[in-house]
């Protein structure tokens, strides 16, 4: 097994090829390399095939890399996850997970295209539903990695705002850390969005 830093991760659109050239020479321990919120919907094929295409140039070690796939019932979830199947990915990240059966269409694709064994999942946890299901999403497959929260969507289905403590989201950061706690997972928290306060961040870091 390889033991691996998670300390930091760093989203990069993977419709910008600046960025993703930038990101092979930034001090993270991880990026994720996003097809979802950051990229347009006209710009989603381009998007998976320019990942697609910097994955096979390489150059991102020693960084984790995983790659954020759109989400199960978009018309880009089954190209997305085909794609990146074989692509030399380190996992693929998936966005609003609810129920199992989120997790096991990602996997049923993953074992056709001749993807590595066991290719690491991470789900992400932003809706409400998303949260009450955690413990059992944890245990969903053998293929699962860890889990994720998505605190700014959660934020907005809860119709909550963003404070320095996070008092909306705490009951929900706790589901996710305990699920993943029981299934013996990592957990990453969500982004610091204030990217100008750094003594913010830093109490940020601290809560978390």
């Amino acid at each position: 097994m390889t033991i691996r830093p998670r300390r930091s991760f760093l989203y990069v659109p993977g419709s910008n090829p600046r960025a993703l050239a930038k990101s092979r020479t930034l001090p993270c321990d991880g990026l994720i390399l996003d097809l979802e919120d950051s990229v347009a919907p006209e710009a989603k094929e381009a998007a998976r095939a320019t990942v697609v295409a910097a994955l096979a140039e390489g150059g991102f070690a020693p960084r984790e890399v995983l790659v954020r796939v759109n989400a199960r019932g978009t018309e880009w979830f089954g190209a997305d996850v085909s794609a990146l199947a074989r692509a030399g990915a380190d996992g693929l990240v998936l966005p609003k997970v609810e129920s199992p059966e989120d997790v096991l269409a990602a996997a049923t694709l993953l074992a056709g295209p001749g993807a590595p064994p066991g290719l690491p999942l991470w789900l992400t946890i932003e809706t409400p539903r998303g949260v009450l299901a955690c413990g059992v999403l944890a245990g969903a497959h053998p293929a699962v990695a860890g889990l994720l929260a998505g605190t700014s969507d959660l934020a907005k289905e809860l119709r909550a705002r963003h404070v320095p403590g996070r008092e909306p989201l705490l009951y929900a950061l706790s589901a996710i850390v305990l699920a993943a706690r029981a299934h013996g997972l990592w957990v990453l928290d969500g982004v610091h969005l204030a990217l100008d306060d750094e003594s913010g961040f830093a109490a940020s870091i601290v809560r978390g």
